[in-house]
């Protein structure tokens, strides 16, 4: 009910007024029956720019911090996305990432549409990162379709840090239907689920026109934020 309300009355008439979203490929998404939507992940705002342009209800795994936040704004935070539907997912280690699994098996089971996004996090700085296995293990597991999404322009509108977005025209373009049943009942293979995550990414890469890079972006931002704490410890002195 509160999902509907958001979607058709409160959020959604408001976000398709700002943003004015171009919709490209909305046919590729089946009308029912299971699915996993596949997306790049640029930005805050992409959890609801995506939903107000599907037809149908979308679930995604949203990471736990968001139905864990602090004071105020962390308890409105969280009461959105649980009233929305949204699963919190906690992202440190392998028995984490098999809940997720579950989590998600369970929503397809009941002939959802599932919102993920394979590189497990949003993108810094605007590049699509490796994709994480979970969405080739789930989508082997329960025999469904991967749409690939690519989200354009959100991360102009909102990138990390920015509260408040930026009103400008974005473009959500979907993709066909990737079809992974010729490796059924392989989702315990290695190989195999690297190889369709692989897949994938690559039709995300495709429709979004990103700069790729060949490492998970999680790696990639302890990586970064390492190499920049001695500046920030011993800040350069002024003459």
């Amino acid at each position: 009910m509160f999902y509907q309300l958001m979607k058709y009355v409160l959020l959604g008439p408001l976000l398709r007024l700002l943003f004015r979203p171009r919709i490209e490929g909305l046919e590729h998404v089946p009308e029912e029956g299971a699915a996993i939507i596949a997306g790049n992940h640029l930005s805050f705002s992409d959890h609801f720019l995506m939903p107000v342009v599907l037809d149908r209800r979308i679930t995604f795994l949203a990471k736990q911090e968001y139905f864990t936040g602090p004071g105020v704004r962390g308890r409105l935070t969280a009461a959105f996305f649980r009233a929305a539907g949204q699963i919190p997912v906690d992202r440190s280690g392998k028995e984490a990432g098999r809940a997720a699994i579950r989590e998600g098996l369970g929503v397809l089971a009941r002939d959802e549409l599932l919102g993920i996004y394979p590189e497990g996090t949003r993108s810094h700085d605007g590049r699509l990162y490796k994709g994480k296995v979970g969405v080739a293990v789930m989508a082997l597991t329960a025999g469904v379709p991967v749409v690939p999404c690519a989200m354009i322009g959100t991360f102009e509108i909102q990138p990390p840090g920015k509260v408040v977005p930026r009103i400008r025209r974005v473009t959500i373009r979907f993709g066909a239907p990737l079809d992974f049943s010729r490796f059924a009942g392989q989702e315990g293979e290695r190989a195999v689920v690297r190889a369709v995550t692989d897949e994938i990414m690559y039709e995300i890469l495709r429709l979004s026109g990103q700069e790729y890079v060949d490492a998970y972006a999680a790696v990639v931002k302890a990586a970064e934020a390492a190499d920049d704490a001695p500046a920030r410890k011993f800040p350069r002195r002024r003459r």
